[in-house]
């Protein structure tokens, strides 16, 4: 199993989009102050490293330590690998004290949450009245029209069997997933509030980024290889059709943000 995460790290960090700094400085418009942000599932640090371009201190954590050795060591990101479920006392201890974190992020990761106890729990870690929550997910970009027609296939019929159904929470870019929260200052919603990432990739890359999905990791450690000869063969036709081998993927990114009232 340990080698099985080690080798999501190395596709995590290598195949998964990064995220656009206009993200970013809209997040950090929101939040007064820029003292102490805490990045959870981070992954192998893709949000954590541009946080810590605008906060003092990144609190970046996650449950696997695989993922995290493969993240960018910066002097100001403090990594944590963390229980996957904390009581308040470790998230005192792991994290940082009740009241005292001015934004928490989640790139790609909150649908898996159990969203109710993390709810309680951020509320607490923020400060009070001007605290920020800020989630996003990505949905899959659209490439070509003939490869376009293979990769859902793909995606929809080939993966579906080891999707967790939290999937469909990215799938509906996070309009239906619960979040209790106020509008911040300059909005009258909570989002979603739409962006996107770029990246330049190829094929290989763009394979790379298929293995790090969670949903290939599952069938990979049943035995199962998504990823086929014949499959890989119809992809590379597919890809080369419109004569570049390289192409810059959009990646649309959804941004549920709001700040903390009360523990209600």
């Amino acid at each position: 199993m340990a080698e099985l995460f080690l080798r999501q790290g190395k596709h995590y960090a290598a195949g998964r989009p990064s995220y656009p700094a206009e993200l970013f400085r809209f997040i950090a418009s929101k939040t007064p102050c820029h003292d102490l942000a805490w990045d959870v599932a981070t992954g192998t640090g893709q949000a954590a490293s541009s946080l810590a371009g605008i906060y003092k201190n990144v609190i970046a954590s996650d449950a696997s330590q695989k993922q995290l050795d493969f993240a960018p060591k910066l002097p100001n990101v403090r990594y944590q690998c963390t229980p996957p479920t904390m009581s308040t006392a470790e998230l005192n201890t792991y994290i940082a004290a009740e009241g005292s974190l001015d934004l928490v992020t989640i790139a790609q990761a909150m649908h898996w949450f159990d969203l109710p106890i993390f709810y309680q729990q951020v509320k607490r870690l923020l400060k009070p009245s001007h605290g920020i929550l800020a989630a996003w997910c990505y949905t899959m970009p659209e490439i070509n029209d003939g490869f376009d027609a293979i990769f859902r296939q793909f995606y929809l019929v080939d993966c579906s069997p080891f999707c967790n159904s939290a999937r469909e929470l990215v799938d509906n870019k996070y309009t239906t997933i619960d979040f209790p929260f106020e509008p911040v200052d300059g909005t009258d919603h909570t989002g979603p509030f739409e962006f996107a990432s770029e990246k330049l990739m190829d094929l290989d890359n763009f394979l790379t980024f298929i293995r790090s999905w969670s949903a290939y990791q599952i069938a990979k450690e049943k035995g199962i290889e998504l990823l086929t000869d014949d499959l890989i063969n119809n992809f590379k036709r597919a890809w080369s059709e419109d004569g570049n081998d390289r192409k810059v993927l959009k990646f649309p990114i959804h941004l549920r943000i709001g700040k903390v009232t009360s523990l209600n």
